[in-house]
């Protein structure tokens, strides 16, 4: 029984020791390809650990990025990819005022009706519509994008965390490590590159280590150095870029996570105080019965 377990244990070590590897870049990225096709499993290259301000039990928004995020949806990504479930009102919580959110709503247009007539019109949004999908429907997205539907963004931060495995997960469990989803979209957007040497990609895709679902995917490269102007200062390059959409990515699917975590730090808090109670109580009835 021992041997088995002992012989588990080391099974997962290595395991785990594979997967830093293939988060590092220890290995030959040919090799890994390679691997990953032999056993359908991507992504080829573990997504990089990045440090987020919303990381953390204690981790909270960083309002100035969550902005800059949003320029980049508005000026680069919008223009495929949707945010169906978020509403213009939502954006006070990256420290707009009301007004500048109903100037915002006023750039885009959506359709609404059917009028007296019952046909269906076009008005300039509000701030409780919700942003307008950049496509009619899936078909014409996929027409436009080489057959692929763009996913949309509301909840991409959450549905594409990529599992960490053993022994990693462990250590997840007490850091309450859930970043997954905006790791693996900072590692995507910077991790286009040429393939390795006799790795061939179909026509019309682009090879990324990072991809979950292949070695190459239909969107090509969508940021650039310079691409979008920053107020604030802040650092125009592409990493920059890719860090600030996937800190709004993580807001747009989850806007309460700062609210949730001092919700469960207080209950924490309280089952600590709780328990301590419970103890001393346990100890105080005892000892009177000794008597």
């Amino acid at each position: 029984m021992k041997k088995l377990v002992a012989s588990i244990l080391s099974l997962g070590i290595l395991a785990g020791a594979a997967t830093f590897a293939l988060a590092e870049g220890n290995v030959d990225l040919k090799e890994a390809v390679e691997h990953a096709e032999k056993n359908l499993h991507y992504p080829i290259l573990k997504p990089k650990n990045e440090s987020w301000s919303f990381a953390g039990p204690f981790g909270k928004y960083d309002k100035a990025q969550l902005q800059r995020g949003l320029k980049v949806y508005k000026e680069v990504c919008s223009a495929c990819h949707s945010l169906n479930l978020v509403s213009f009102r939502n954006l006070e919580d990256l420290g707009y005022s009301e007004a500048q959110v109903k100037a915002f709503a006023a750039e885009y247009e959506v359709q609404d009706g059917p009028n007296s007539d019952g046909e269906m019109y076009t008005r300039k949004a509000v701030p409780s519509d919700r942003f307008p999908a950049p496509f009619a429907n899936a078909e014409a997205a996929a027409a436009a994008n080489n057959g692929a539907v763009p996913p949309d963004f509301s909840l991409i931060a959450k549905a594409r965390g990529v599992e960490r495995g053993f022994p990693t997960f462990i250590v997840d469990i007490f850091t309450q490590y859930q970043e997954g989803g905006p790791d693996y979209v900072y590692s995507l957007l910077t991790g286009y590159q040429e393939p390795p040497a006799g790795v061939e990609v179909a026509e019309g895709t682009h090879f990324n280590p990072y991809f979950i679902a292949a070695k190459a995917l239909a969107m090509a490269p969508p940021l650039s150095d310079g691409q979008v102007t920053y107020d604030d200062g802040s650092p125009q390059t592409v990493d920059q870029y890719a860090k600030d959409i996937a800190a709004f990515q993580m807001w747009a699917a989850e806007p309460h996570l700062p609210e949730r975590k001092r919700t469960g730090f207080m209950v924490m808090v309280f089952l600590a105080i709780f328990t301590s109670l419970i103890y001393v109580t346990k100890k105080s009835v005892y000892a009177n019965k000794e008597h």
